[in-house]
């Protein structure tokens, strides 16, 4: 393996491209952003040695690192031009309908669907950081539909970057992201909006932000750019979650009307386990 082109030279794609080149340093990066910003900032911070907007023929590795409602034509676009050497593999957060648009695909076995299960509220080349993906969990869906021989390609990159492998079908994927990281998503964002529309009112409601707040509305300074997307193509999912969240925070706001403060106590405290299923107090 000689060469990588990444197509999103933002925080995951960035990361990936840092790390690996400690790991591999005699791999080339070719890289590709729409924003030039981005572009001319991945090329000063080394994340890349040089931009072009189409990978070479002899490239090894496709990333596509780019908003989930890009990766379907993407996608196709690389699989459609790509040599039979070439792997392709997508960093995004939803996977089914990605999976659903190549499935006839005549080259089907180049694509490997990826996701890292890594990042922070910020974004960009500059967000890029060498240990962001270290021990990290990367979710394979539909690993029986990848080649073997560029699937190995794949694991020697991901055993390189010190991931754990996870395996699962695409449409389990998208159910269980949109409750365990973009229901949390959104949470925030309402968060945010909610102290935003009281700031109005009350213009020293910050003074008293605790790090409670600080902690739970962190997710509120992610990208919308990104984000945005991932609703638009986790649509289903995302609103089977919010509907239960909804339904809960109606119920926990009743309790407080009928003064049932035992109940919500109850409550709150079976809630607590959820420290021990991750781990929290370590």
């Amino acid at each position: 393996m000689k060469k990588i082109h990444i197509i999103g030279l933002g925080l995951l794609g960035g990361s990936f491209a840092l790390a690996l080149k400690q790991a591999k340093p005699d791999i080339k990066f070719t890289g590709f952003d729409a924003n030039p910003k981005n572009q001319e900032d991945a090329q000063i911070l080394g994340i890349i040695d040089e931009a072009k907007e189409e990978p070479d023929a002899d490239t090894d590795v496709i990333i596509l690192a780019t908003p989930a409602n890009t990766l379907s034509g993407l996608l196709i676009k690389y699989l459609d031009q790509v040599g039979p050497n070439t792997l392709i593999i997508d960093f995004g957060s939803t996977k089914e309908n990605l999976c659903k648009a190549v499935t006839e695909h005549p080259k089907r076995a180049q694509y490997l669907a990826g996701h890292p299960i890594a990042g922070t509220e910020y974004s960009g080349p500059k967000a890029a950081k060498a240990d962001l993906l270290d021990k990290k969990v990367f979710i394979i869906c539909e690993m029986e539909l990848t080649d073997v021989h560029l699937k190995g390609m794949a694991y020697d990159i991901l055993e390189a970057l010190n991931m754990k492998l996870r395996f699962m079908d695409a449409e389990e994927h998208d159910r269980h992201l949109a409750f365990v990281s973009h229901l949390s998503h959104v949470s925030s964002f309402m968060l945010g909006k909610t102290v935003l529309d009281k700031m109005e009112d009350e213009k020293n409601i910050f003074d008293m932000a605790g790090s409670g707040f600080a902690s739970t509305v962190r997710l509120a300074k992610s990208s919308p750019a990104m984000w945005a997307p991932i609703m638009e193509e986790n649509k289903k999912n995302m609103l089977e979650a919010l509907s239960l969240y909804i339904s809960n925070l109606s119920k926990f706001r009743d309790k407080i009307i009928a003064e049932d403060y035992e109940s919500l106590a109850s409550e709150m405290q079976k809630i607590n386990k959820i420290g021990d299923i991750l781990d929290l107090g370590k």
